[in-house]
């Protein structure tokens, strides 16, 4: 599903994000990527997303090299992939359900079907009855919330977060991480980026850990979520 191999970040200032990482992440597995403050989770999930390209390595994802894929293709590559961010980036002169059918009205769907998918993923995190309220007025953990609908609300193979209990106090971090596993459980492909160590340890999942660059530890642990 995703398949990096020795994979390279360089920034045109010399500075290097990422180098020679190498891992695969299998379709419907879940897993966590850490690392501390500037070790390159970011940039990692950013180059799955084509919203940045590598450097050199080759990277597949869905089966598609991304380094050959035109630009004009990259549109089409995320649709199949959802992403959360760690600022939410919700448009605050936009409703809640405005902000989540923004995928399907650029994908083209019809009003009926964005009605449907709309409040279903609303549903699915808890804020079916927030769809008329603007970002300002939910906390930052509904927020996120909302990032979470609208990355799912076109049923992505791929969900990718980056940061999402940054904010958050531990109970609605371990809330927010139950979500992405009900979501893997029915077969989304998940990567998730952290610093939450010690939320992740509990967790079960395999870890990838980077450290200036270099994936330099993967764990496999069985452990189911609780």
């Amino acid at each position: 599903m995703i398949i990096f191999n020795e994979v390279s970040k360089r920034y045109p200032a010399g500075y290097e994000a990422l180098k020679n990482v190498s891992f695969h992440l299998k379709p419907g597995e879940m897993a966590f990527l850490t690392g501390h403050s500037g070790a390159g989770k970011s940039t990692l999930l950013r180059l799955i997303a084509l919203i940045e390209r590598n450097s050199n390595g080759q990277i597949v994802v869905n089966g598609q090299h991304l380094g050959r894929l035109p630009t004009y293709r990259i549109p089409y590559l995320r649709r199949r992939i959802g992403m959360t961010f760690q600022d939410h980036r919700l448009l605050v002169d936009r409703t809640i359900f405005d902000n989540v059918a923004l995928p399907l009205v650029v994908a083209g769907y019809r009003p009926q079907e964005i009605r449907r998918r709309v409040r279903a993923a609303l549903d699915k995190v808890g804020l079916l009855t927030k769809e008329k309220n603007y970002p300002i007025t939910l906390s930052g953990g509904q927020q996120q919330r909302v990032g979470i609908a609208r990355a799912v609300v076109h049923k992505p193979a791929i969900l990718l977060a980056d940061e999402p209990t940054g904010n958050l106090d531990p109970s609605l971090a371990k809330e927010t991480m139950q979500l992405f596993a009900q979501f893997n459980q029915v077969g989304v492909t998940v990567l998730i980026a952290s610093h939450a160590l010690s939320l992740i340890k509990t967790l079960g999942y395999r870890t990838l850990m980077l450290q200036h660059g270099h994936l330099v530890g993967d764990t496999r642990i069985s452990r189911p979520l609780r």
